[in-house]
């Protein structure tokens, strides 16, 4: 059975039947991706791509722009999420639900970071892919591997807010760490086989001996893949969005509640919707322009330009992820801030970091040492 069967199959953006560009772009006769494994892919390749070249490819500003970009990324986001994993693989005392999903979260960024040295050295290489073939499907499936699996876990610790705080009694049961793992779990293998037809079909081609990783931004998606996309995203956004308003109007209306509890879980809520405002919203709703209208045989060579270096910008915004979720634990969870600021004034830790969360799921004031 094909993977592209998944309920949400082309959250890669990519579909096996979407042909590459014949020798005009958006052609209705150009060959599928999967007749480019029988037939001899340098003679379609360097035609094709290199009237694609003509209005797609980085100038080199842009190139300089995109290394420096992922190079800082790379750095800041693995030391984050690096020193957030420890500290909550460290944390034993606590197995609250929550604590599961943030250390699932920094597994999922720092499963990202391994591969933006890789797209670093694309760029500085002025577009040319020296990997191989290997390393290039690694990278896509990495990539979006990491993106859509913290979008899931960022859901889920809305969904977790959403019942620690609104029904503290009811979701004792349902709020445990064994359904946490198994809840993380299910979405690494349905994230992972969603993207797997990544590490099967071809993704590199030669021309004018310059090489191409088509999974950096070069995407042939067709129109089947809106669908795909919509769903991949729009459920894990409208489900965050619903859950945290529901959180603020019931700390509206609960007087149990102190100030500063309310403020810490508003910041919280203001800085989630900020990372998918800025590293999701952007990405996703210019796919949707970039399928529509990319392969139109209307399009200028301009309209191209502008189509192709909005999908590398809005890709660029995505690996932000891995850099504002460390804030996120920095600035919203007092003892992950307070073990941080131990550690990095040099103060030795006697034993395991001090519990992130405290046992408090039997009241609404839950939220009190809970992210």
């Amino acid at each position: 059975m094909s993977f592209w069967g998944l309920p949400w199959r082309v959250v890669l953006d990519w579909d096996l039947s979407t042909s590459l560009p014949g020798s005009s772009l958006g052609s209705a006769s150009s060959r599928s991706m999967n007749g480019l494994e029988a037939a001899s892919p340098s003679l379609m390749a360097n035609s094709s791509l290199g009237t694609a070249d003509q209005c797609v490819q980085e100038t080199w500003l842009q190139n300089v722009f995109f290394a420096s970009f992922y190079l800082l990324s790379f750095l800041l986001a693995f030391v984050g999420n690096a020193l957030a994993l420890w500290l909550f693989i460290q944390d034993r005392r606590s197995g609250t639900p929550a604590n599961v999903f943030l250390m699932h979260l920094a597994m999922a960024d720092l499963s990202c970071v391994l591969v933006l040295p890789m797209r670093f050295v694309y760029h500085f290489s002025g577009n040319h892919w020296p990997f191989g073939e290997i390393p290039c499907r690694l990278t896509g499936f990495l990539f979006y591997l990491n993106m859509y699996a913290s979008i899931y876990f960022l859901t889920c610790i809305s969904a977790d807010r959403f019942l620690a705080i609104v029904h503290p009694v009811k979701s004792l049961k349902l709020r445990r760490p064994l359904y946490a793992h198994l809840a993380c779990a299910f979405l690494w293998v349905v994230v992972a086989m969603a993207m797997a037809p990544l590490l099967v079909s071809p993704q590199t081609v030669e021309t004018n001996h310059t090489v191409i990783c088509l999974q950096l931004y070069r995407e042939k998606a067709s129109h089947h893949a809106l669908m795909s996309l919509a769903v991949a995203f729009t459920f894990p956004f409208v489900t965050t969005v619903t859950c945290y308003l529901l959180i603020i109007r019931s700390l509206q209306q609960g007087p149990r509640v102190e100030k500063r509890l309310r403020n810490k879980a508003v910041r919280m809520i203001a800085m989630v919707l900020t990372i998918f405002l800025v590293c999701f919203v952007p990405y996703h709703v210019h796919r949707f322009v970039y399928v529509l209208h990319f392969h139109s045989s209307g399009a200028s060579c301009t309209a191209q330009h502008a189509l192709a270096l909005g999908n590398r910008i809005t890709s660029c915004l995505t690996s932000l992820n891995g850099v504002l979720d460390p804030i996120i634990y920095f600035f919203v969870a007092e003892k992950f801030r307070n073990t941080l600021c131990n550690l990095l004034s040099g103060k030795r830790l006697s034993g395991p970091p001090p519990s992130f969360e405290g046992k408090t799921n039997e009241s609404s004031l839950s939220a009190r040492s809970e992210l």
